[in-house]
């Protein structure tokens, strides 16, 4: 099982640490990091800086917006991220919600699918040289009854990963039938059929199996003896992401514990969220929310828990480690620690 990093939060004051965070985990044979692109910045422009202060780690995006973005210029920027990484981009593209998408963008959340369908053809269209002619139904290039003409992008053909941040039951079928790869959340090793079984479905449907794909998912981990505060300090995130990812109507995440079985949980905790009580939607949230879901404890009690991601088929675990505070010397050893207890599990 592989490793994954996140990038974090970019800020005038911090952009060197960034850059020898980045430069730490490729020492240690860290896989990949990954830029995030919530409600600070963009995830393309890290990684082209940090392009020029790595040489084998890979780097993406976890994710772009396809919301934000029309698909050639997603397909422009990452040929551009490609060159620049010298071959080391991953692609990571991801629909998003509603409230972003209709809240920040301006677009409408309509058929979120079929335009992420359609953007990834499009995106491979352009990475293989080709003219882009295309007849969707979220997108047509060149626009009807226009002056448009079907265009060639001027670059070599390459070859660029594509990864899927997919949590919904059709979403997660649509990774397993053309993404490279799966930017899973919201996953736990005690319950991997709540998301897999989608994503295997996908698979089989293009002829394909789940080794086809990497297997990436988010991981908070955090080692230490006083377990208990761990559990209550992540609490309040499990809560936000019960009640405030998303509307009321439309909670993929929410969606996601239900299928592990939590479904009594998850809609309480919902409730009291929306309801304006966070306090109580976060002491609502049950332990097994939080350790089932994340890596949290003493040394042993971590390894094995990362046994249990690799023995569910989990081939890269992206480790969130916030828990060791802003970035700094704890996170680094953390890291360290992380990857010297992977090395030696079975």
């Amino acid at each position: 099982m592989k490793l994954a990093i996140e990038i974090g939060r970019i800020e005038p004051d911090s952009i060197e640490l960034t850059a020898q965070w980045v430069q730490h985990a490729e020492r240690l044979g860290v896989a990949m990091a990954f830029s995030a692109e919530a409600w600070w910045s963009d995830s393309v422009a890290p990684l082209a800086y940090l392009a020029d202060k790595t040489t084998k780690i890979k780097l993406g995006t976890g994710i772009m917006q396809i919301s934000a973005r029309a698909p050639a210029m997603t397909a422009m920027t990452a040929l551009t991220l490609n060159d620049l990484t010298r071959g080391r981009f991953v692609l990571g593209l991801g629909a998003s919600g509603p409230q972003v998408v209709e809240g920040l963008h301006g677009v409408r959340y309509r058929a979120p699918l079929t335009r992420l369908r359609e953007t990834i053809e499009i995106c491979r269209m352009i990475f293989a040289g080709e003219k882009v002619a295309f007849d969707g139904k979220a997108f047509q290039l060149p626009l009807p009854d226009s002056e448009g003409k079907a265009l060639r992008i001027d670059h070599e053909p390459a070859s660029v990963p594509i990864y899927l941040a997919t949590i919904g039951p059709n979403a997660l079928k649509l990774t397993g039938a053309i993404a490279n790869g799966w930017l899973g959340t919201s996953f736990s090793p005690d319950h991997p059929e709540a998301h897999l079984a989608y994503i295997r479905d996908g698979a089989e449907s293009s002829g394909r199996t789940l080794s086809d794909l990497d297997l990436c998912v988010s991981a908070r981990v955090e080692i230490g003896e006083d377990i208990a505060t761990m559990i209550e300090k992540r609490k309040p995130a499990v809560a936000f992401n019960m009640g405030g990812m998303g509307s009321a109507t439309t909670n993929f995440y929410n969606d996601a514990f239900k299928r592990a079985g939590f479904e009594d949980d998850a809609t309480a905790i919902q409730s009291l969220w929306l309801a304006g009580k966070r306090e109580e939607a976060a002491k609502r949230v049950p332990d097994a929310m939080v350790t089932g879901f994340q890596v949290l404890g003493t040394d042993a009690m971590v390894s094995e828990r990362l046994a249990r991601y690799k023995a569910a088929g989990i081939t890269t675990l992206k480790l969130g480690l916030d828990g060791t505070g802003p970035l700094g010397p704890a996170r680094f050893e953390l890291l360290e620690r992380i990857v010297d207890i992977t090395k030696g599990l079975q």
